[in-house]
């Protein structure tokens, strides 16, 4: 039965064909696109030295509590936006409102008492003039006033103390800044000296880097430097540079803080960065770093050819370069063309 089909299925082939009726063609192959590439050339390009560095705020501050108390109150968290003069704590302030209350209320005792010292003291002068007293009263009488004036002016300024130990009672910003860190919780005793909050002004952070000396001079000639923040992928220029004048004799280093642009976000103190100085210009053949492959101990790049094929080539790189080119020191010749998806032309090529 099997051999009986396959000597009737040429038959009905043929007399398809000679009815005019063919098979559909196949539907023709698409080319796949060319490569994205881009030409190794020669360029000028700033030679840098590089050092390890890291972020810090210019304005960083804990804020302490000045008087003890309870935690009553506490309005922002870690990550907050704080604003300038905004409240961020309070610390129960009955004891030291009802010490300003006392402090008050001696005063007025006190007022008073002056009140009458300065009436006798006015009575005296008359009496005296009239020969009713003797001036020995009257000096008395002056004396007693002046001690009355002494005692308000004292009781005036515990006054004042006790009205600024009770403002210590609500914690206000001192700047418009970021919380780092709260060190209580609600509900806590606070005591003077013990930490609250601690927040930094994220518009005035710079960059602190130490070189050796040895490079300090040309450092100070270029003048110019670039931040490189790997965990971020961000490269950000420099708004000032500053060489501390001094050095560690124990590490013959130097630091240099670099300050940054105002603008600049998504960073934060205590993160690791490169800083990039440039100590001069020469020209170099570079190629994009897109277009660098690591496969293990490898470092290569897909060549395109004049036919159009990709060709795995292994590179060595340098360190000259910037957050889109790198230097090859061996490799490539100025004009070749490398791809710039290594990822995608090599699926492609294994394809």
């Amino acid at each position: 039965m099997g051999r009986l089909r396959l000597l009737l299925l040429p038959l009905l082939a043929g007399a398809l064909a000679a009815c005019g009726e063919s098979p559909p063609p196949s539907p023709p192959a698409q080319a796949s696109p060319a490569p994205k590439t881009a030409a190794a050339e020669i360029r000028d390009i700033a030679l840098t030295t590089s050092a390890e560095a890291v972020i810090e705020a210019v304005r960083q501050s804990t804020v302490s509590a000045q008087i003890a108390g309870r935690i009553v109150d506490l309005r922002f968290d870690v990550g907050d936006y704080v604003k300038k003069g905004q409240v961020i704590a309070r610390i129960d302030e009955r004891a030291v409102t009802q010490a300003e209350a006392a402090s008050v209320a001696q005063v007025s005792e006190a007022q008073a008492a002056l009140a009458n010292a300065r009436a006798q003291y006015e009575r005296s002068k008359q009496l005296l003039e009239q020969r009713f007293i003797s001036q020995a009263a009257l000096d008395s009488a002056e004396a007693a006033y002046k001690a009355a004036q002494a005692r308000v002016t004292a009781l005036l300024a515990g006054a004042g103390a006790a009205a600024t130990e009770r403002s210590f009672a609500t914690l206000v910003a001192p700047y418009s800044g970021v919380v780092s860190a709260r060190h209580v919780e609600l509900g806590e005793m606070a005591s003077p000296g013990r930490p609250i909050m601690t927040g930094f002004d994220p518009s005035t952070l710079r960059v602190v880097a130490t070189v050796p000396q040895a490079q300090v001079a040309a450092i100070r000639a270029g003048g110019k430097a670039r931040i490189e923040v790997p965990s971020a992928g961000r490269w950000i220029e420099v708004k000032a540079m500053t060489i501390v004048p001094a050095a560690d004799p124990r590490t013959h280093t130097t630091q240099i803080r670099l300050e940054l642009p105002e603008d600049v976000r998504g960073i934060y103190p205590g993160v690791y960065a490169r800083a990039h100085f440039v100590v001069g210009t020469a020209a170099r053949l570079l190629v994009p770093r897109a277009a660098v492959v690591r496969r293990s101990e490898v470092t290569a790049v897909y060549v395109v050819g004049p036919d159009g094929r990709p060709r795995l080539r292994q590179v060595r790189l340098g360190t000259a370069g910037d957050e889109q080119s790198v230097e090859v020191l061996a490799g490539l010749k100025p004009g070749e063309r490398v791809a710039l998806e290594p990822i995608t032309t090599a699926i492609k090529e294994a394809r």
